[in-house]
């Protein structure tokens, strides 16, 4: 792959943050260390969370929190049709089941309205539901909240997508409307730490019981053991747990990333600016996602709207001719009820909005690190490939 190739997205990495990693290296901790309590300290700072536990993926922090929660077998956990593999799976992990929910055709969210409708479909089983933070534009948690707590659901952010995005004046992440977030440190995300994972909360509780069971259910606490207080090596496994833990290498790397949030942030939102004003030339064949109200969106993905009949080209026959003129792209996200392991299990599925927006969307090159000048390259290339 040239150097003059654009992916659709890519981590940036520094000196210092080079400089972090080598310091963890060269010192007594690999993992479980102080460089992990140092993230989740910073972490807590970035999304005005009172508990922010490290994890080894985003994966991981979703399964943590719903088992933190108590989500388990005999429960249906409401999922957004479109988002990635893992917010369903988290369920399943937990031995719950899942209805998917349908969400907006021009912006990918969960609304109020549709939470309600799946909320009929699965019935007094229900008891959570994971809003997806879709390419790092907010949800409207007071909404969803509202709802839940009506219907006595817990409540799960998938915020993955959506660290420093602040939303009606709060980060994603504080979980004023929710009893936890998660976040994802994968390299494409804002800020990157090879693989990672958190949980936020507010609630005390569940964040200790988060942390005994992202360490195998093991307590070492005095105070909460069962024998011990006079034999210091004495630990208990009190619950089944799991070995989820981010090592102090890769909380290094993201301890040093999230220094820089602000500066990603800046640099993601006048990359976004620039592709909307050019983007305006082909209106209305192509159109960049509907943005969200009262939002301060740090946009992981920039999806746009094209209308593919109108254009007279596949999606497939786009992606490729951008390929091959060096520019990447990726389609976010296939409805999760397309995917066999779905199907097999709750067998045909259609929701309208996810297959309207699933039908249009196709994701641009958007990284901290793009220049300035690359999304007039990626409209060009737009416009030669359709003709407009």
């Amino acid at each position: 792959m040239s150097d003059n190739f654009l992916p659709y997205g890519r981590q940036s990495i520094a000196e210092d943050d080079i400089e972090a990693v080598v310091d963890v290296l060269k010192s007594d901790w690999l993992t479980t260390g102080p460089a992990v309590s140092d993230f989740e300290t910073a972490f807590r700072s970035a999304t005005a969370a009172p508990h922010a536990l490290a994890c080894s993926n985003g994966t991981t922090a979703l399964h943590l929190a719903l088992a933190g929660l108590g989500i388990g077998e005999g429960d249906v956990c409401i999922v957004p049709a479109i988002t990635f593999l893992a917010t369903a799976n988290a369920a399943l992990f937990c031995g719950a089941e899942v209805v998917f929910c349908d969400v907006d055709a021009d912006t990918g969210l969960m609304t109020q309205a549709h939470l309600e409708e799946a909320l009929g479909r699965a019935g007094d089983r229900a008891a959570a539901v994971l809003p997806v933070h879709l390419a790092g534009q907010a949800v409207d948690m007071a909404a969803i909240s509202s709802i839940a707590r009506t219907a006595q659901l817990r409540v799960v952010e998938d915020a993955c997508h959506a660290l420093g995005t602040v939303h009606a004046g709060l980060p994603v992440g504080a979980c004023h409307h929710s009893d936890a977030a998660t976040f994802s440190f994968h390299p494409v995300k804002t800020i990157a730490a090879g693989e990672g994972g958190m949980v936020t909360t507010r609630d005390a509780v569940l964040a200790e019981r988060i942390a005994r069971l992202r360490s195998h259910g093991m307590e070492r606490s005095p105070e909460h053991l069962e024998r011990g207080a006079d034999e210091p090596w004495w630990y208990e496994m009190q619950s089944l747990g799991w070995n989820y833990r981010l090592t102090d290498i890769q909380a290094a790397l993201a301890r040093s990333q999230i220094k820089r949030l602000d500066q990603f942030k800046r640099a993601r939102q006048a990359l976004a600016q620039r592709y909307d004003e050019a983007l305006a030339e082909l209106a209305p064949h192509i159109l960049p996602i509907q943005r969200t109200p009262d939002t301060d969106s740090c946009l992981h993905l920039y999806p746009v709207r094209i209308d593919f009949e109108a254009v007279g080209v596949t999606r497939a026959e786009l992606m490729n001719a951008l390929r091959q003129r060096g520019i990447g792209t990726q389609v976010h996200y296939i409805p999760l009820y397309k995917q066999p392991f779905y199907r097999q299990r709750y067998g045909q599925t259609a929701l309208d909005g996810a297959e309207r927006y699933y039908a249009r969307t196709l994701s641009l090159p958007l990284y901290a690190g793009l220049d300035a000048d690359a999304p007039d390259r990626v409209v060009n290339a737009l416009s030669e490939v359709l003709g407009l």
